[in-house]
């Protein structure tokens, strides 16, 4: 039985099946890739809630996992020299997760930078832009009278739609055929964008025929119906 008590986060979240994986996790749209990609790569998991309401991000035994109080995180019980493994950021989690299971993410070398660039693209455009405009949107539209920030947010967030949808014509995934850790990325980000932020019209979000298209198609897939729930 694999012994994590070398990992502090343990103590308040205890695992019942130290053997599988343990998920520390909310979903949330970057919660939400991890919970999605542990289902779609049948990798056996143990998902502990991490609850924003009772600020349990900022607790001394989810900082000694990450320490940018940021969820996910896992640990791995079998890292990759048999040893635990902790990690942090959903990018890097995805890529880990893709590479154990020899799934979601392309083997060929060229491909394999391709899918990358488009999972970067998630991390470094739109998750932080469409996060960006929703809280300047929905949560700060009664705080701040000056209209540069959600405009501009907005205008990127506008921007990059019409990346994906350029992307996506004439392809099913980012990846064209195949389904990959980018696609798992992104769409959390885009269902957030259209419903919590509200946004969708606004946006421009339910002109994009392509995006919404392949969003559907993901959202369809069972083991994606099923991440968006964990943890309860």
């Amino acid at each position: 039985m694999p012994d994590l008590s070398a990992f502090p986060i343990t103590a308040r979240w205890p695992a019942t099946m130290p053997e599988r994986i343990q998920l520390y996790s909310l979903p949330t749209p970057n919660g939400i890739k991890v919970s999605v990609a542990l289902e779609e790569l049948d990798l056996p998991y143990e998902a502990h809630r991490v609850s924003f309401d009772s600020d349990d991000q900022t607790t001394t035994e989810f900082l000694s996992l990450n320490p940018n109080n940021k969820i996910p995180a896992i640990i791995d019980p079998d890292g990759p020299d048999g040893m635990p493994l902790g990690l942090f950021e959903s990018g890097a989690i995805l890529i880990y997760l893709a590479e154990k299971a020899g799934r979601l993410l392309p083997q060929e070398p060229r491909r394999r930078y391709e899918c990358l660039q488009w999972l970067m693209f998630q991390m470094g455009g739109v998750g932080p832009m469409f996060g960006q405009f929703g809280h300047f949107h929905k949560f700060a539209a009664d705080k701040v009278k000056d209209p540069y920030p959600r405009e501009r947010y907005l205008n990127e967030t506008k921007r990059l739609l019409g990346v994906l949808e350029q992307r996506l014509a004439g392809r099913a995934y980012i990846m064209g055929d195949d389904y990959t850790i980018a696609d798992i990325a992104i769409v959390p980000w885009l269902r957030t964008l259209g419903g919590f932020y509200e946004a969708d019209e606004l946006s421009g979000l339910n002109e994009r025929t392509n995006v919404l298209r392949w969003m559907k198609t993901c959202l369809d897939r069972p083991a994606f119906a099923r991440g968006l729930a964990i943890p309860a």
